[in-house]
């Protein structure tokens, strides 16, 4: 049972039209946005984080910030979100060898130098305490530009919102997102929790 319940899609006007932003990401408006439209500003602000953050401006491509919020949120451990950036991840393009190899991207060919050091920076900063100690930073710094940087970090931190608002919450999982976390992560000791 989550917390609070979601509130239907059309509830409120304004949230509703900015959240058809989620049905190019995952098919659906998250049960989490439709919980936050309880507060409609809360609502329209995360969805305008959201798409800031999400918004390519180069090299993080959006495959590549669906994984990082992959495993920014299995290193906090909200299977909602697990599902939900796998899923995206798909959407997005993400190479199959990628996501079937996300748990092992430090050594599988699949993942790239610049890759591996943006999925480390992400688990480091994911992580509590956090893990970002100068060797992570430099490896980064040898990858990405500045404001590649502040995208990746962006991502990281968006989950670390979402990750504490969906596990706090109980939010429960929608069953689109629920068949990827299945599809890709069930083999890996996801089961959906208390989203389920």
């Amino acid at each position: 049972m989550p917390l609070i319940t979601p509130l239907p899609p059309d509830h409120n006007s304004e949230v509703a039209e900015l959240a058809q932003f989620f049905n190019e990401t995952l098919g659906f408006c998250p049960n989490s946005v439709l919980t936050m439209q309880r507060r409609p500003a809360i609502a329209k602000a995360f969805i305008g984080l959201n798409k800031a953050v999400m918004d390519n401006q180069g090299r993080v491509t959006s495959d590549l910030k669906r994984l990082i919020g992959y495993l920014a949120s299995l290193t906090a451990g909200c299977q909602y979100c697990q599902a939900h950036t796998i899923r995206a991840a798909e959407r997005y393009g993400a190479a199959a060898d990628q996501l079937e190899h996300i748990w092992d991207y430090r050594t599988h060919p699949a993942f790239s130098e610049a890759e591996r050091a943006a999925l480390d920076f992400a688990v480091a900063a994911s992580s509590v305490p956090n893990g970002v100690d100068t060797a992570i930073s430099d490896n980064l710094r040898l990858h990405w530009d500045d404001g590649e940087i502040v995208e990746i970090l962006g991502v990281i931190a968006l989950f670390g919102y979402l990750n504490r608002w969906n596990d706090s919450m109980g939010t429960t999982l929608e069953g689109p997102a629920q068949e990827s976390g299945n599809a890709f992560l069930g083999t890996h000791g996801w089961v959906g929790g208390k989203h389920i």
